[in-house]
């Protein structure tokens, strides 16, 4: 069986950028819609058997109806071509609310043909696939939702999701049991697993994590695992049968993914041994990404530029340089320059920093305890570097204050 797996498409995550003035829509969601198109491209021109997609259409559960559409346009081809697709349900799908339908509810409202859309635990025999496979899906299912559907009850969290997990892990083994060992099984999840490295995504994430056990997803009856959630690809069995693949998400979310090339995977899976493809996407939006201490204050502009790749190098790309620097040389940076110098970036953002210093320093002659508190005062207001005539302000209110509370005492 040749099965393309993929996750994580978030295609509206238009967190950067302008308008396309032509189609309206974001430029980044065209990059998003971009790297699908290559997906699917890819599905239709190479006759795959079956496509998986591990959760996680959009950025959250309610898409503006111009993204449905979008989506819609690629999963319609996948369907036109007659390619059995799995839309299995990530935390981003998934309505908190019970009852309310999940973000790709409408392809198994409408009965699109050859696409099935995967909102509970279920184990999918050949009749189900129309193919010679079998399927365990293991979709995000809410905290409440999965308390409800299992039955538990409790009020720590973590004693929860351990009890869940424990219920969850003795399904699959049942299923295991009762597979057909003549037929490859595929395990596909939107979930963490024990062992995986995470990026940045915990900053697109909503809600806690359910947590599978390594030995769970690692279980030589399967043949092929396909995930999504985690964005940073990676195969948590390397070398080993059966391989458990995350492929990472589509595009660069954030700059957290500067560094991190993106996927999509085939695998030729047979029972007991499959075969792993890694294809790399191309063109994917470069991310730049740079940290810069100041330690003097001299020359600053051409510091800050030094800390940055030469212009070329940051065409079209989305570039953040973060400064830390003395509160009072604020004034010393040059941000029209730096956004001259970047001009041909994608998107440029600046993020300073002033730091502050963290401990007011006496001389060597005196100690805290030999300073009266407005004099302590004073030693607080300078070295925060508190302007003159606000500090003048503030010292002969703190005298008045303290004066009335002797007066008080006294009285």
């Amino acid at each position: 069986m040749r099965i393309l797996h993929f996750a994580d498409a978030h295609i509206d995550m238009a967190n950067y950028g302008r308008h396309d003035p032509e189609s309206g829509l974001p430029l980044r969601v065209l990059d998003f819609l971009k790297s699908l198109d290559v997906i699917v491209d890819a599905a239709i021109g190479e006759k795959v058997d079956l496509v998986i997609f591990a959760g996680d259409a959009y950025k959250d559960r309610t898409p503006a109806p111009t993204y449905q559409r979008e989506w819609g346009k690629r999963i319609i081809r996948l369907s036109q071509a007659g390619i059995p697709t799995l839309l299995l349900v990530g935390n981003h799908d998934l309505s908190p609310a019970t009852g309310r339908a999940n973000a790709i509810q409408e392809f198994d409202t409408l009965r699109v043909p050859n696409v099935r859309v995967l909102a509970k635990p279920e184990f999918l025999g050949p009749d189900d696939l129309g193919l010679p496979l079998q399927v365990i899906s293991l979709p995000w299912v809410s905290r409440s939702g999965l308390m409800a559907a299992l039955n538990v009850s409790g009020v720590d969290p973590a004693q929860v999701y351990a009890e869940i997990e424990e219920r969850l892990s003795g399904l699959v083994n049942e299923w295991l049991d009762e597979a057909d060992d003549s037929l490859p099984l595929v395990l596909t999840a939107h979930a963490s697993v024990q062992g995986a490295k995470y990026g940045s995504e915990r900053t697109v994430m909503l809600g806690a994590d359910l947590v599978l056990p390594g030995s769970l997803v690692k279980d030589e009856r399967l043949d092929y695992v396909a995930l999504g959630h985690i964005h940073k690809p990676q195969n948590l069995n390397e070398g080993a049968h059966p391989p458990v693949i995350y492929p990472g998400s589509i595009e660069r979310v954030d700059f957290g993914e500067a560094e991190d090339d993106k996927f999509f995977v085939i695998a030729e899976v047979e029972k007991h041994s499959t075969k792993v493809e890694w294809r790399k996407l191309d063109g994917i939006r470069p991310f730049v990404d740079r940290y810069i201490e100041l330690k003097s204050e001299s020359n600053i502009t051409a510091a800050l530029k030094s800390a940055l790749p030469a212009p070329g190098k940051m065409r079209d790309a989305i570039v953040r340089l973060v400064v830390a620097y003395p509160r009072e040389w604020d004034t010393l940076i040059d941000e029209p320059a730096l956004r001259a110098h970047t001009a041909g970036a994608f998107e440029f953002h600046l993020v300073k920093r002033p730091q502050f210093e963290s401990r007011i320093r006496l001389p060597a002659d005196q100690t805290v305890s030999s300073l009266a508190p407005l004099e302590l005062l004073d030693q607080y207001w300078r070295a925060v570097h508190t302007d003159e005539a606000e500090m003048d302000t503030l010292q002969r209110l703190a005298e008045e204050i303290i004066s009335d509370g002797e007066t008080e005492t006294d009285g």
